[in-house]
């Protein structure tokens, strides 16, 4: 956070390329500073049950008023009525109250406000969505015309070029949104036929705070305008329109849009500045509320909670709350995995019906020279836009073997070995925060360049443009070492960054994407999806020192709307498509392998073959989840059957789903869920598991199946063969997975695919075996 708090009047590049997951992954308890007795708890009350929704408020104020004991101290405690997709409210309470309340007929439970943090001209075409080509989603979708695209975010800059309407139709007649005036937000002027919406919520901030919130202090806005940037990038990215020649100081250049640029966009700004960026729990819980009421297709939400996560966090959370009730509204819910990678189990939104994104690169590198004193050239990586070269002298920091080395963490602005010098320095740990005040102690102290040495990774660490910060591996970083080393004037010339498109560079998922298995449901595969989230050039608000308000960032912040602008181009060509069949249809056409056909990596130490517990299905292959062939739908029933494998009782379903769904008193498993893929954690015993597919492809169709897994591992599929016709559109078939290890192993990963000869479809499955207890 104290980069954060530094950078903030500071005209530097790394508050532009800041990548989000500094402050993307936490939700704690925000201390309150007025009463310390009393803090805010949303009182959650399941699906709406009254059409009436100005009754259904007085019903909240009521049974609030029975606790507080007075209809006036019910008034000046409520913080939200929930009254659209579901019912609750958040109030300011004691903790004695909050139990009280829990008590009441109707509630289902009682929570503490909790809060989240916040985690291009390549990537659309990269993804295979050109506009030169007529046959592919893009074109085949209208791009998206007519789809509504909501995002929860940190607001939005509307007089960006992207959000222009130029072309566009009439809004949607069903849209019921509003545009909502603010500080420096005229909402008669901020919208348009590209954005139809934009609103704010902060009572839940506030109320917690305890005191009115001090915008100046916090560099923000009272009002649906974006002061970090975030929400506009993510919403250009999600649905921006057409910008042509645009680059970041001469580098990606190209035409930048975003995914689904014929659809409209709404934005809910539940993200504010204090403590370097917060979402309180009951304001994304009102977002989500508005969200559904406004009739918004598709929501975006690069927000995550905190590792652990709550053991219920399908029932306590706002986010699987406020996501299970738009889902039972038709609506897509697309979330970020979180930017706590390569460790594993560290990916969160993990409920099933949320769509997880990973965040992946693409086939673009800014290779930048570093020639030596010795006339060698070392090719590394920076986005170093000076429009000279720098020529120095080369130092690196030695000290005594008696001492602990310098690493590039360590350095600092006291250092005045540094002053007019490039320095040469290793990277110690990941920690992107002490890495960049290391790197900017090298500017302070005067130094002209800093060459990091690091774990190879395609994501560049923050700093400003004009000043070189360039990337080797170890490898080439202990050959300069060498050099240095070996003469008594190492001198070193760095050169601008240039950009290279295409091959030799592969696919990898990126090293800070979080990865599974899921902490709090293993069985459930998270992440679902890898797409583009490393170094994309997205729409910036203009008080930034960008080159035309564009800005590069990384994130799985930035991979999620990459999956919500190619989930509204297949709303806008499957209107009737449920969200578990556009989840189905994205994550069995996804890609396993590279597009030159090598295979991909996940960045690690060391990197590695990714795993469905790094990308899910694989990278993302829009023209391919247009044309699925089969689809794995479900629908609020199996998701209630989720929740009874879980373990939830039956009454607190119903308030969450509004179906009379009865927990057998075998509880079901968790392997049956109809997903579109299979995990199983704990694999003891031969096991049986069902799944369901249905046909979306020509009527007439024939799928053969076909399994490849690891050694040891033996799976069993009934029928082989799976027979479509105008009478028989969907199919139940059994899976039966065995393991000849005989002793507690790791995970192994396969698939199983289905195929009739032009449609692939793919489940990824990953499988554990434990033949006795496991201490690990």
């Amino acid at each position: 956070m104290s980069l954060l708090l530094h950078v903030k009047n500071t005209i530097i590049m790394s508050f532009v390329l800041v990548p989000l997951l500094l402050i993307l992954n936490v939700h704690y308890m925000l201390p309150a500073l007025a009463d310390s007795n009393s803090n805010v708890y949303i009182v959650y009350m399941g699906k709406r049950q009254r059409p009436d929704v100005e009754r259904l408020t007085r019903t909240h104020h009521e049974m609030l008023s029975t606790v507080l004991g007075s209809e006036e101290t019910s008034k000046e405690s409520m913080v939200y009525s929930y009254k659209h997709g579901f019912s609750g409210f958040a109030a300011k309470m004691t903790e004695a109250q909050a139990q009280k309340l829990s008590k009441l007929p109707g509630v289902v439970h009682v929570t503490r406000n909790g809060f989240y943090k916040l985690q291009t001209t390549r990537s659309w075409d990269y993804l295979g969505l050109s506009t030169n080509s007529p046959s592919n989603l893009l074109n085949k979708s209208k791009m998206g015309n007519g789809v509504i695209i909501g995002l929860l975010d940190t607001g939005i800059w509307p007089e960006s070029e992207v959000f222009s309407d130029e072309g566009l139709g009439p809004i949607p007649s069903r849209w019921k949104g509003v545009c909502e005036s603010g500080e420096l937000f005229d909402g008669a002027k901020a919208c348009n036929r590209k954005l139809i919406g934009a609103r704010y919520f902060i009572r839940g901030l506030q109320a917690e705070y305890g005191q009115p919130y001090n915008t100046s202090a916090n560099n923000d806005y009272l009002s649906p305008r974006d002061p970090s940037g975030h929400g506009t990038h993510t919403s250009s990215i999600a649905g921006g329109s057409f910008v042509a020649n645009v680059s970041y100081y001469g580098l990606g250049f190209g035409t930048v849009r975003g995914g689904a640029p014929g659809a409209r966009l709404a934005m809910y700004k539940v993200c504010w500045q204090l403590y370097g960026g917060v979402c309180s729990d009951a304001d994304v819980l009102k977002g989500f509320d508005e969200a559904i009421h406004d009739g918004v297709d598709v929501l975006s939400v690069s927000l995550v909670a905190d590792i652990p996560l709550y053991s219920d966090v399908d029932q306590r959370g706002s986010i699987p709350i406020g996501s299970f009730h738009a889902v039972a509204k038709g609506i897509t819910v697309v979330c970020a995995a979180g930017n706590a990678g390569p460790r594993a189990e560290t990916v969160q939104n993990t409920a099933p019906w949320i769509l997880t994104v990973a965040a992946s690169t693409v086939d673009r590198s800014f290779p930048t020279p570093i020639m030596l004193g010795n006339n060698q050239t070392i090719m590394g990586q920076a986005m170093f836009t000076g429009e000279d070269t720098v020529f120095a002298t080369l130092v690196y920091p030695e000290v005594s073997d008696l001492m602990v080395p310098r690493n590039c963490e360590s350095l600092s602005s006291n250092d005045d070995w540094m002053a007019g010098k490039v320095v040469l320095c290793f990277v110690s740990e990941y920690n992107m925060s002490l890495l960049d005040d290391g790197i900017w102690s090298v500017k302070e102290a005067g130094g002209l360049g800093v060459i990091v040495a690091r774990t190879p990774s395609d994501y560049l660490y923050s700093y400003a443009t004009r000043f070189p910060c360039v990337q080797v591996t170890y490898e080439t970083g202990t050959q300069i070492l060498y050099y240095i080393r070996s003469t008594s004037n190492p001198q070193v010339r760095l050169s601008p960054s240039r950009t290279h498109v295409g091959k030799p560079l592969s696919t990898s998922v990126a090293y800070f994407s979080s990865r599974g298995p899921s902490s709090n449901a293993p069985a459930i595969l998270k992440p679902d999806i890898a797409a583009p989230g490393v170094k994309i050039l997205a729409a910036s608000p203009p008080d930034r020192p960008t080159n035309g308000a564009f800005a590069f960032r990384s994130g799985t912040s930035m991979a999620t709307p990459h999956v919500s602008g190619i989930v509204a181009l297949l709303k806008s060509l499957y209107p009737d498509w449920s969200p578990a069949a556009i989840k189905s249809a994205i994550v069995t056409t996804a890609l396993s392998a590279d597009q030159s056909g090598g295979p991909i990596f996940a960045e690690g130490e060391p990197s590695k073959l990714a795993d469905p517990f790094d990308f899910g299905g694989g990278i993302v292959n829009p023209s391919g989840a247009a044309d699925p062939g089969l689809v794995y739908d479900m629908n609020t029933e199996d998701y209630g059957q989720y929740l009874c494998a879980m373990g939830y009782n039956d009454s607190a379903i119903f308030q969450l789903t509004q179906h009379p769904i009865v927990c057998p008193s075998k509880q079901p498993s968790v392997l049956d869920v109809n997903l579109p893929s299979i995990t199983i954690p704990s694999l003891r015993k031969p096991t049986i598991l069902t799944r369901t597919v249905t046909n979306v492809g020509p009527v007439n169709s024939k799928y053969k199946a076909n399994v490849e897994f690891a050694s040891g591992i033996n799976i069993a599929v009934r029928p082989e063969i799976l027979i479509f016709s105008s009478k028989t559109k969907t199919i139940t078939f059994t899976v039966m997975i065995s393991s000849a290890h005989n002793v507690n192993a790791g995970y192994y990963f396969g698939s199983l695919t289905w195929t009739d000869g032009g449609h692939v479809v793919r489940s990824p499955i990953s499988v554990r075996t434990e033949v006795g207890e496991s201490f690990f």
